[in-house]
């Protein structure tokens, strides 16, 4: 499977003659990228694009990131992209010198995607790259998905939310009428309006999508 045409593969790295030959070789593979001198410009681009904490970019991609750069360091970059959520959606992958392998090491084991030491096989850090934003595609659409069924949850009302809760534990309808007090009549049109608002024709895919947002 090839990554959507749309992704984009986000190149942080002080070395310009890096940045250019990384550039062209994701274009041999229609990747689209873009370049960041340091650290600090990149995070200057998340700001300008407001993507920040809880807010998840729109956009699948990865970052090919230096361990080594003046100022801001690679590692010192990754950590603050952890807590931000940026390197969730977006998948680090280390580019690293043989003296650095230790550290890059120790990075994926804290969660960035991979690392490739320099100088190294062109093919290989590509697939890992389209690996890396198939993963990115994944995630944000998942996230995408959990951020829609919570904007549906929230048009329930606070009866039809604790008619869903009892409907969800496998009660009848006449169970759940005696525990809210409520007709049975009322208890059937409520789970009516929760069965369509949030787009289900069952108790049980009701409970799976409340498991798919958990």
């Amino acid at each position: 499977m090839h990554p959507s045409f749309d992704c984009m593969v986000h190149i942080v790295d002080d070395d310009i003659g890096v940045r250019e030959g990384m550039a062209w070789l994701l274009r041999t593979r229609r990747l689209l990228s873009q370049s960041h001198a340091s650290a600090e410009a990149f995070l200057a681009m998340l700001a300008q694009d407001r993507i920040a904490l809880h807010a998840a970019p729109q956009q699948a991609g990865c970052i090919l990131l230096d361990v080594r750069m003046p100022g801001m360091s690679g590692l010192a970059l990754f950590e603050q992209l952890q807590s931000n959520g940026i390197a969730d959606a977006w998948p680090v992958i280390f580019l690293t010198g043989h003296a650095d392998v230790p550290t890059a090491v120790d990075s994926v084991k804290r969660g960035a995607f991979d690392f490739c030491e320099k100088p190294f096989s062109d093919n290989a850090l590509v697939d890992r790259v389209e690996q890396a934003l198939l993963l990115s595609q994944t995630r944000l659409t998942a996230r995408q998905q959990q951020n829609f069924l919570r904007s549906r949850q929230g048009d329930l009302t606070e009866r039809e939310r604790d008619v869903m809760r009892l409907v969800v534990e496998g009660l009848p309808n006449k169970l759940i009428a005696d525990q809210l007090e409520i007709s049975v009549r009322t208890v059937e049109v409520h789970r009516s309006r929760v069965f369509d608002k949030m787009e289900v024709k069952s108790a049980v895919e009701l409970a799976n999508l409340l498991r798919a947002m958990a």
